[in-house]
């Protein structure tokens, strides 16, 4: 491994990366089980890849937020440590792949002198924070979200309390009723509300994507802004605590609501009120978010052409703030190269405002615009080849990177992007104005491409002809919407088909849409009526295997015939519980909990001294060979096998009434001192009762 060393000027930040720089020397060396290495590097933004031997590279960007310094930044790395492109996400991150482990750390320091972290991008914590990305200067808006999102992001990274969740968090913030950031779909998702001129928030909890997906329930129809990040922490707590641990499969919040029901859901999230580290949260003005004008100014006259004339009227729209245009780039598949970013970020410096977002269709919208500079910026774009009309329609597909990097895709979705929308442009070119249906693409039912949510959806997938060959299949999803208000629809699995036909389903969809829908009627309204049978019949003959041809067994994009090649998942793993590592995890832990003693930070330190309880009492129930799917099971079943039996003395009548004065204490630096104490205590027991048995 290369010698590494960080000078980053925060301490906190140069500790993770030097702890990341020792961790991989330690597994290399054998000294590290490799599941827990993957724990602890997937917290730190760095993720397997389809190819062994590599590792992608998620680059966290909180609600899309980008600046000149920080793309080029990003660009440059790409160069110097991976393969020149950067792709954007439909969380809004960027991802760069083909990176060596070993280069890890040097890569995120260099990220870290911009401001830019790795940490958190992946793995069971609180993932990146979306936003909507016209945020802040939308004419419809209520209020500015970004600095919402930015204060939950800044406050839940590093949290004790979202280290090690049995699975990932997603939250979103739109800022208007549209929920463009579709809240409906997330764990925790904000609508902007202004109530008795008090601003706040519609709440839903429990939504999500994935083989099963979800719709959130509604938790409050009016949350004061003060009380979003109380609540946040207090749902993080209860699905910390209460949240499946052994089968991740059934790990995701929508699953412990569905286990237990909403009410009792919201009882335990309130039940946590009184030890929260803050009762009331204020939210930073909007003002510190204002973007620098421009100072540059083109002297070049709008095109007189109709190329022109469709980009304005589908690309780009009136700011809140007068004299400016935002401008919408689509991006094809999230992929630009450095190059391409390097050469936008010198032609553009100036002439725009100072923050571009990255969009959750994976393109790019650039704020703050001067209405004179509009030709200037569409010809910049042009010389690009990214002025491409219809940056929010149809023909705008989003597709995850499918079996280009990911280990658990099944069949292509990115070169079939490309494909679906050459039919829509050369064949339905007037849907390049139609921004409410949606095409989305995934390469497996994980849905890391929305396909859910899609008017029309695809996921990868295989089939088996007569001959027992097995050939790449996308699954056909139909019918779902974004409603507003955080309300949506989940799209039906409807067929499957050969990939290489997905073209013509799209075709026949779109032509069958266009010749029987009602005036005025939407693509899922028109579902609706038409219903699922009547969808599934007119694929029927598509999905026909008896006249497949040799070419259908190879993939798009591929020159070799298919075989299903899925690999194992990292972003939702569980970890593989040793005795040995999690006790010594639990003296990691308590040296968290007198760190933060130290520091004051009590409401850190209890988090930590209750994660010393649940990661030595679960060492020892291990020990028994005793199965326990959440830290509730932990504290319960400890008490079962070891308190109760008289084998394991603690310092409570019950562990339950030990463990669980977490939440039934504010945090004050008295009841900090002593939690950690009993914490140490327990901890002390629980090593020297193993090695009496050992």
């Amino acid at each position: 491994m290369q010698s590494f060393r960080s000078e980053i000027e925060n301490p906190i930040v140069e500790k993770d990366i030097l702890d990341l720089a020792k961790k991989i020397a330690q597994f290399k060396a054998g000294e590290i089980h490799e599941e827990k290495f993957r724990s602890l590097r997937l917290a730190r933004g760095v993720y397997g890849q389809r190819q062994q031997g590599v590792q992608m590279i998620r680059i966290k960007l909180p609600y899309g937020k980008i600046q000149f310094h920080q793309w080029k930044r990003i660009a440059d790395i790409s160069d110097e440590y991976s393969t020149g492109n950067l792709h954007l996400t439909t969380r809004q991150d960027i991802q760069i792949h083909f990176v060596s482990l070993d280069r890890t750390p040097e890569l995120w320091a260099k990220l870290e002198q911009d401001d830019i972290t790795l940490r958190e991008a992946c793995g069971n914590t609180v993932r990146n924070i979306t936003a909507s990305p016209t945020s802040g200067i939308d004419p419809k808006e209520l209020f500015d979200v970004s600095p919402h999102a930015d204060a939950a992001f800044r406050y839940f990274l590093r949290n004790p309390i979202c280290q090690e969740m049995g699975r990932k968090i997603k939250m979103s913030f739109s800022n208007t009723e549209e929920d463009t950031s579709l809240a409906y779909l997330h764990d925790v998702g904000f609508i902007p509300k202004i109530q008795n001129g008090t601003r706040g928030f519609k709440v839903v909890v429990g939504g999500g994507l994935g083989a099963q997906p979800m719709l959130a329930h509604t938790a409050y129809e009016f949350l004061a802004e003060d009380q979003v990040i109380p609540f946040i922490e207090s749902v993080l707590r209860v699905f910390d605590r209460h949240g499946e641990r052994n089968s991740r499969h059934k790990a995701r919040m929508k699953f412990l609501i569905q286990k237990i029901g909403f009410e009792e859901f919201m009882n335990l999230v309130n039940a946590e009120t009184k030890a929260l580290k803050n009762h009331s949260f204020a939210i930073a003005d909007a003002s510190a978010w204002e973007v620098a004008e421009p100072t540059l100014l083109a002297d070049i006259a709008a095109p007189e052409t109709a190329e022109y004339q469709t980009w304005i009227d589908t690309n780009t729209f009136e700011q809140k703030q007068a004299g400016f245009h935002a401008v919408y780039v689509r991006i094809l598949n999230g992929n630009i190269s450095s190059d391409t970013s390097r050469s936008l970020i010198e032609a553009l410096k100036g002439y725009i405002g100072d923050d571009i977002r990255i969009t959750i269709n994976q393109g790019l919208m650039l704020k703050f615009v001067p209405t004179a500079n509009l030709p200037y910026v569409f010809q910049v774009l042009n010389a690009h080849g990214l002025a491409a009309p219809g940056a929010n329609s149809i023909a705008n597909i989003t597709a995850c990177p499918g079996t280009d990097t990911c280990n658990l895709a099944i069949s292509d979705s990115t070169n079939i992007t490309s494909k679906l929308e050459q039919v829509i442009n050369e064949e339905f070119p007037a849907l390049i104005h139609d921004s409410a249906m949606k095409i989305k693409i995934s390469g497996c039912m994980n849905a890391c491409g929305q396909h859910s949510m899609a008017s029309i959806g695809f996921h990868g997938s295989s089939l088996k002809a007569a001959d027992k060959r097995v050939l790449p299949a996308l699954q056909v999803l139909i019918g779902g919407a974004t409603l507003g208000n955080g309300d949506g629809r989940i799209a039906d699995k409807v067929i499957k088909v050969p990939s290489k036909r997905g073209p013509e389903v799209l075709r026949v969809l779109l032509n069958n849409f266009e010749e029987n829908a009602q005036d005025g009627e939407y693509f899922h309204e028109y579902y609706d009526r038409q219903g699922e049978k009547y969808f599934y019949n007119l694929l029927k003959p598509i999905a026909d295997l008896t006249t497949l041809v040799d070419s259908d067994f190879i993939d798009w994009g591929a020159t070799d015939t298919f075989a299903t090649e899925i690999g194992v998942g990292e972003c939702a793993g569980v970890m593989i519980d040793l005795v040995a590592t999690l006790l010594f995890e639990s003296e990691e832990k308590y040296e968290w909990t007198a760190a933060a003693l130290e520091d004051k930070r009590y409401a850190d330190a209890i988090y930590h001294a209750y994660s010393v309880f649940i990661s030595a009492a679960k060492a020892l129930l291990l020990d028994k060979s005793v199965t326990v799917a959440n830290q509730n099971a932990v504290i319960n079943k400890f008490e079962e096998h070891f308190v109760a039996t008289g084998e394991f003395a603690i310092e409570a009548a019950t562990f339950p009434e030990l463990v669980l004065q977490i939440n039934q204490n504010e945090p004050s630096e008295a009841f900090a001192r002593q939690f950690a104490a009993q914490a140490k205590n327990f901890l002390t027991a629980a090593t020297s009762f193993r090695q009496a048995i050992a």
